[in-house]
C-alpha cells in the first residue's frame, strides 16, 4: 500500500510541474507575441519598397490629415500628399474605406494610419486638415442615413474644432448634391439650389449643407481657415464597382456580359472627371486664397447614351 500512495504522489507532482511549466511558457508567449510582431513589422519596413516621395524640407513640409483617406478619393490624395514630400496621417472608419488602399505606405516615416470615427473627437497636431470622411454612394449613404448625417455634421464640427485649436485650415470635401435637383446648368457657385429635405438623398445633401454652413461659421466666429470644394462625379481606380453610379454600373454590366441599363432616351448629361484631376485641384484650392465654394469638375457634358455606348465599346 505505501508504494501506490508515494507513486500516486510523484504523479501529482509531475502533473503540477507540467501544468507549472505550461503556464510558464503561457507567459512567456504572451510577453514575447507583441515583440514578435514589432519584429516583423521591422522586417517590413527594412524590405518594403514605396513609391518615390520627394524630399522636403522642415521649412516645406507640412503635417495633413485627411480624414476618409483610405476611401476612392481620399487614397489617391494620399498618395499624392506622400509623393509630395508631406508628413500625412489618415484617419478612418473603414465604413467605406479600404486598408488596401493606402498599405503601400504602412511603415513609411511619413504615413500613419489610424483607425477612427470622426463622430468622436481627435487630438493630433497638424496644419492641414482635409476632411473627406463621409459614405458618397447612394446605397452606402442610404443603407444608414443616420450615420452620413452625424459623420457630416458632428464629424464636421470635431474637425473644425480641432483646425481652431491648432491653427490649421480646412478643407471640407462637400458635393454638387448641395444643388439637389437642379433646375440651372450648368450650376455655378451662387446658384443655391433646388433642394427636398425630407427626399431618399437628403441624408447626404442636406448634412454637407450643413457643413458648409459650419465652416462658414467657424471661419466668420472663430477665425478659421476654411476651404470648399463642391465635387462632382468622378470615376477611377479604387472606385467601389457597387456603388449605385451610373459610370460604374456600366462598366459592371459590361464585364458581366450584360446589356448595359439606360432610363429613358438616354439624352440626359453628365460630366466625369479623373480622379488625378480631382486631386490635383483639391490640393490647388487648399494652397489657394480662395475662401469660398469651389466647383469641381470636368465642364465638358455628355450624354448617357454616349457614356453607355462608349464603355460597351472598350469593355467589349
Amino acid at each position: 500500500s505505501y508504494f501506490p500512495a508515494v507513486w500516486g504522489n510523484f504523479v501529482n507532482m509531475r502533473s503540477l510541474q507540467e501544468n507549472g511549466d505550461q503556464k510558464v511558457e503561457s507567459k512567456i508567449e504572451e510577453a514575447v507575441a507583441p515583440l514578435r510582431e514589432k519584429i516583423k513589422d521591422l522586417e517590413k519596413s527594412f524590405t518594403q519598397k514605396y513609391p518615390p516621395v520627394k524630399f522636403l524640407s522642415e521649412k516645406d513640409r507640412k503635417r495633413i490629415l485627411i480624414t476618409g483617406g483610405a476611401g476612392f478619393v481620399g487614397s489617391h490624395l494620399t498618395d499624392k500628399l506622400m509623393m509630395d514630400g508631406h508628413e500625412v496621417t489618415v484617419v478612418d472608419n473603414f465604413f467605406t474605406g479600404r486598408k488596401r488602399n493606402v498599405e503601400h505606405w504602412i511603415g513609411h516615416e511619413n504615413f500613419e494610419l489610424i483607425n477612427h470615427d470622426v463622430v468622436e473627437p481627435l487630438y493630433i497636431e497638424v496644419d492641414q486638415i482635409y476632411h473627406l470622411a463621409s459614405p458618397a454612394s447612394p446605397p452606402n449613404y442610404m443603407y444608414n442615413p443616420i450615420k452620413t448625417l452625424k459623420t457630416n455634421t458632428i464629424g464636421t464640427l470635431n474637425m473644425l474644432g480641432l483646425a481652431k485649436r491648432v491653427g490649421a485650415r480646412l478643407l471640407l470635401a462637400s458635393t454638387s448634391e448641395v444643388y439637389g435637383d437642379p433646375e440651372v446648368h450648368p450650376q455655378n457657385e451662387d446658384y443655391w439650389g433646388h433642394v427636398n429635405p425630407i427626399g431618399p438623398r437628403a441624408c447626404y445633401d442636406e448634412g454637407k449643407r450643413v457643413a458648409e454652413t459650419m465652416c462658414y461659421a467657424y471661419m466668420k466666429q472663430e477665425g478659421v481657415e476654411v476651404r470648399v470644394a463642391r465635387i462632382f462625379n468622378t470615376f477611377g481606380p479604387r472606385m467601389h464597382m457597387n456603388d449605385g453610379r451610373v459610370v460604374s454600373n456600366f462598366i459592371l454590366q459590361a464585364l458581366q456580359g450584360e446589356p448595359l441599363t439606360v432610363y429613358g432616351p438616354g439624352t440626359q448629361t453628365r460630366a466625369f472627371q479623373y480622379v488625378s484631376d480631382l486631386v490635383n485641384g483639391l490640393v490647388a484650392l487648399m494652397n489657394s486664397n480662395v475662401s469660398s465654394p469651389v466647383n469641381l469638375g470636368n465642364p465638358e457634358e455628355h450624354s448617357i447614351l454616349e457614356f453607355a455606348q462608349l464603355i460597351k465599346k472598350l469593355v467589349g
